[in-house]
């Protein structure tokens, strides 16, 4: 599961021919507890794409340091305060104020 406003920020960094392999290693990406809410899997994959910083390499060392431990890739991030939702709303845009909100996606990245 990739967020839409994840997806959308993925698509607008990444060349058009490493974006569907990106966002199928994120949707694969889910390092945390089984369970784990979808705001939680959000903020590791975020995560990791902050870091990458649209460079395919960088990608893959971001996703192998969060499948090690996927705290060590929220503090490199700066997603590991109390502010990371703020964080990533400012970056991505307020989900709740999203036209996808509450909307079933048949994606398997939604």
């Amino acid at each position: 599961m990739v967020s839409d406003r994840l997806q959308v920020w993925v698509r607008a960094r990444f060349g058009p021919s490493e974006v569907e392999a990106v966002l199928d290693l994120l949707a694969d990406l889910v390092p945390l507890e089984p369970g784990s809410s979808a705001e939680a899997i959000e903020r590791v994959q975020a995560a990791v794409v902050f870091l990458s910083r649209g460079d395919s390499r960088g990608f893959l060392d971001a996703a192998a340091l969060a499948q090690e431990d996927w705290r060590d890739v929220l503090v490199a991030a700066g997603l590991a305060g109390e502010d990371w939702a703020d964080h990533l709303n400012s970056t991505f845009g307020d989900s709740s104020k999203s036209e996808c909100a509450g909307r079933p996606s048949t994606s398997r990245r939604s």
